[in-house]
């Protein structure tokens, strides 16, 4: 009954009824009514001395519980009381439970980061403006309030296009990046340097109003120009001088801008124009230069390509002292006045015209004066067959350099020997037969300026 005691027991509360642990790690366990506030909550624990031991999928299912409360961000409850499971519970216990993980900002918060010390790179302005083009092109559409007569009357540093002085204008304007290195750059720059872009500034058209009041005769002096500057200061650019209105004033005569001047009607009819006359009638508009691009890429390549054959050709010209011609029926007589003598083939002939020539194979690595694979098979003769030499007592001497040896007139001349070559001697190299013709009348002229050096 709930209402009895057992016999020695003082009189309290009713006792609670003693839960198994499985019934405790079930969720669906009702909890008893809080304990009013300021109470200490009685210590619960079960009075069994004998606990059955948990399954193997009741460790894993209070498992998942734990972690998945721990998971959704909500408290742990506090570990309960009780007397510690024996050895072996423990120790299953310790293996299936996975200790608790460190508690870690909830997921639904962004993570904070790191501030950098480094600041975020600045963008330069690398490209081909320097401040002095920067602080010309303010001064010149300040003065002017026209980037078309900036690009056409303005020399900056650089040859500009149209499209590139607008982009570079409305960087300055609206680009904060862009402005502030310009004005940077440009406070940096030396005052000699300032005074030369601000000479250069454009005329405003209220400055040549002033000027063209000026009488073209007699010649003003330069304190015309100072007292012009002196009563219109305001109108006149800073840095302008008397000198500097003396030139643009000059310039304007030139061209017949002055009031006072008148400009000569046309001439009608077949009257001849002269050479003012003709510069009148040029519309400036059509001179205008219009850049191609791809154009003057394609040019610059191909100028490129030429110096670079021209180059080539210069340094294979020593290789062309040695020419080969071919032999038809109409051919040109064998020597002339630069040919010392002729190795003369079934196909294809050899000029001498220097004092020393190599036979043999060309290939890409090894260039030689005679290729004899013109003439015919040649894949037994070496690379470097042998050399024709001409002494200075007009003597000419072959040398045989390769494996195979070289007949002369049916000799054989071994390789590291050399042998003398007369007028009409047959040179054989690997069944390449070859007739050797020389030139007598030069080789005579040679022997006497021989003599002669020998006798001086």
């Amino acid at each position: 009954m709930p209402g009895l005691r057992p016999p020695g027991t003082p009189p309290g509360p009713p006792m609670a009824t003693s839960r198994s642990e499985d019934e405790e790690s079930l969720g669906g366990t009702k909890r008893g009514p809080a304990p009013p506030p300021g109470t200490v909550p009685k210590r619960r624990s079960s009075s069994r001395f004998i606990k059955r031991k948990k399954f193997d999928d009741e460790l894993v299912e209070s498992s998942l519980a734990k972690s998945s409360s721990r998971a959704k961000g909500g408290p742990e409850p506090p570990p309960r009381p009780g007397p510690d499971p024996p050895p072996g519970d423990r120790r299953k216990v310790s293996r299936a439970v996975p200790p608790p993980a460190a508690p870690g900002p909830p997921p639904g918060l962004p993570k904070r980061l790191k501030k950098s010390k480094q600041s975020p790179a600045v963008p330069r302005d690398l490209g081909r403006w320097k401040p002095a083009d920067d602080l010309l092109l303010i001064n010149a559409v300040l003065q002017t309030n026209d980037l078309t007569s900036v690009h056409l009357g303005v020399k900056f540093s650089c040859r500009f296009t149209l499209r590139e002085i607008q982009e570079r204008w409305y960087a300055l304007l609206y680009d904060p990046v862009i402005c502030k290195l310009a004005c940077q750059a440009m406070r940096s720059l030396h005052p000699e340097a300032v005074a030369a872009v601000q000479s250069k500034v454009l005329f405003s058209k209220a400055e040549e109003q002033l000027l063209t009041r000026v009488p073209s005769t007699p010649q003003p002096s330069l304190e015309t120009f100072q007292d012009l500057l002196i009563r219109h200061p305001e109108v006149f650019y800073p840095s302008r001088t008397p000198k500097a209105l003396q030139l643009h004033w000059q310039l304007l005569r030139q061209y017949h801008l002055l009031q006072d001047q008148t400009v000569q009607p046309l001439p009608k009819g077949d009257q001849v124009l002269n050479f003012s006359d003709a510069e009148e009638m040029v519309d400036d508009g059509k001179l205008r230069d219009v850049r191609d691009e791809v154009l003057e890429h394609e040019l610059t390549v191909a100028d490129r390509r030429q110096k670079r054959e021209i180059r080539q050709l210069e340094q294979e010209l020593h290789k062309w002292q040695v020419l080969v011609d071919s032999i038809t029926g109409m051919s040109s007589p064998d020597f002339d006045s630069q040919t010392l003598a002729v190795l003369r083939g079934r196909m294809v002939r050899y000029l001498m015209r220097s004092r020393e020539i190599t036979l043999g194979r060309a290939t890409k690595d090894n260039q030689i004066d005679v290729d004899l694979a013109l003439e015919g098979p040649a894949w037994k003769i070496s690379r470097k067959q042998g050399v024709i030499k001409l002494k200075n007592n007009g003597d000419f001497f072959i040398a045989n350099e390769g494996r195979r040896p070289i007949y002369i007139d049916g000799r054989p001349v071994l390789g590291g020997n050399k042998w003398k070559l007369n007028n009409n001697s047959v040179v054989e190299i690997a069944s390449l037969r070859f007739v050797f013709l020389i030139n007598q009348d030069l080789i005579a002229l040679i022997k006497a300026e021989a003599a002669k050096l020998a006798q001086q």
